[in-house]
Order: structure tokens, then sequence, then C-alpha cells
């Protein structure tokens, strides 16, 4: 169960995907006064060194935040994000690399709080570490994160964002999204909810997004990031997705300037490419997840 670990694939394209959607989504829902409380339910174990061996022998993140470091006059979007990674790297090289916990820290204001989980046992103490300097907004424990959302929703501001981005070591994982989204929504429909997923084997990632359509959500933001054409035997991470269901006000129209930038930059062959899709119907939201085009795997 416990096999993957985070720092495997620190700081690669998916996580800069990821972290540069989050801390969008975060800035744009922090425009608005209210406390805003942010769960993540599978936070790793926060600050990675990318000299350590677990980093250094994978060594995917040169050709993710290593690819963006010496980047000067982005768009703001990415500018923000890496002003962030660039604070805990403070002598100007690239050393460190946060992971979402530390990032979702790092933008807190005073009234904002952060539940972090994790359960594998050997990262729930970095974790804790790395998140103590603010005990009254932050807290981190060794908790199943999907079950945890039944006790924590709704926040008591009522605004709320959730990020879910399971290792999918188990098949289970997949599952657990679904019945977690479909908990969560029932207790809090008005949260914003973000789930990452890899653009892995076709035929559970299709299954997912088409259980995805079938969640009680009123709009859908999708957007995906391909690197890279699949292997001959079609394994591989070819690129990642970002779904959020109530997504805030302006997200589309950011991923929209920096995802094909993001594309040309991370892009691994000429296969690379970015998509970002809104939908508000039954029938958009299908379109949006990809599952009207012929060929789609059905349910």
């Amino acid at each position: 169960m416990f096999a993957y670990r985070h720092a495997f694939h620190a700081g690669n394209h998916a996580d800069v995907f990821k972290h540069i959607t989050l801390t969008i989504a975060l800035g744009l829902m922090q425009k608005k006064e209210a406390p805003l409380w942010v769960v993540d339910t599978h936070a790793g174990a926060g600050l990675y060194a990318l000299n350590s061996p677990l980093v250094r022998d994978k060594a995917e993140w040169p050709s993710g935040i290593g690819r963006l470091w010496n980047l000067k006059d982005t768009p703001q979007p990415l500018a923000t994000y890496l002003d962030l990674v660039r604070s805990f790297n403070k002598s100007g090289k690239l050393t460190h690399y946060p992971g979402s916990p530390l990032l979702i820290q790092q933008m807190l204001r005073p009234e904002d709080r952060l539940r972090a989980f994790e359960m594998h046992p050997s990262d729930i103490g970095p974790l804790q570490r790395s998140l103590s300097g603010l005990p009254r907004q932050v807290k981190a424990e060794r908790k199943d994160g999907f079950a945890q959302l039944k006790a924590l929703l709704p926040p008591p501001s009522r605004r709320g964002m959730v990020l879910m981005d399971p290792p999918y070591e188990l098949r289970d994982d997949y599952r657990h999204v679904i019945q977690s989204m479909r908990d969560a929504l029932g207790r809090f429909s008005t949260g914003v909810y973000m789930i990452w997923y890899p653009k892995v084997g076709r035929y559970q990632v299709e299954k997912l997004l088409r259980q995805v359509a079938g969640l009680s959500a009123t709009q859908l933001l999708h957007a995906t990031l391909t690197v890279r054409a699949p292997l001959k035997d079609g394994l591989g991470l070819t690129g990642s997705g970002m779904i959020v269901i109530n997504p805030p006000y302006g997200l589309e129209e950011s991923l929209q300037e920096i995802t094909p930038l993001l594309a040309r930059l991370l892009g691994q062959d000429n296969r690379a490419s970015a998509k970002v899709s809104l939908a508000q119907s039954n029938e958009e939201i299908k379109t949006a997840l990809g599952l009207n085009r012929p060929g789609a795997v059905k349910p």
C-alpha cells in the first residue's frame, strides 16, 4: 500500500501543472474577504530536497520545474507560482521543491485555515515539521484524507477548497475519489473541488471521467496538459489533468492564457498540447471531459 512516495515525482511536469492550477484558484478565491478553509487530502511530505536519493534517483524535476526556473517576464499566473517556489530557494539555486501544502501555507491569510492529511508513515513526520509555524491556521494529521472530508465539510465559514490528488497506486483510489466526492457534494455543494489525475492507462482514466460526469455538479472545468505521445506499449505518464468542480471565476481565463505556454515549455515531443474547457450542463460536462468523442470508453 505504501510503495508510492511523491518524492519520486517531485517537481515534474504533473506537479507543475497541478500547482499552477492550485495557486491560481486559491488566489482567485482569496479576492473575497470571508475566511477560507483548504483541505489537502493527500499532502505528501511537504518539502522535497532535489538532491535526496528518493528524488535524485528518478530525476523527473529537470523536465518540469527545471525548465521554468530561469524564466523571466512571464504571465502573472506563472510568475506567482515561480515566486512561491523561489521563496523556498533563498540562495537563488533550485535545491528544493514545495508540495501543495507548503504552497497553500505560503498563500494563507490570517483568517484562512489549512487541514492536510497524509497516511504514509515516512512522510507524515516531515509534513508536520514543515507546517509547524502556524499552529492555529494549519494542522497536519496522519489520517485518511478521503474519510476526513465528512468531518470537515461544510467548513464553518461556508467557503472551502478541497485538493484531491491521491497516488492512484491502487485501483481503489479511483473509486474512493468518486465516493468521497459524491458525499462531499452532498454535504457542501458550493465548495471548490480540485481533482488531479494522471494520464496513464486509458480505461481507468476514462472510467473516472465518466463517473465524475455523473456527479451532481452544476459547473465543471477540465484542463489537461499532455507532454508526449504514449509509448508503444501504451504505458507511462503522458501528462495529467485537473478537474475543478465549482471553479472560481477567472480560473478558465487564466488557464487559457498559461497552458499553451506550459505545453511549449514542458513538451517532450510534437504531441505536446493543452486543453481547457468550462461546462455548465450535463452534455457540456461530458464534452468537456472528452466523453462524447468517437472511441471514448463506455461505462
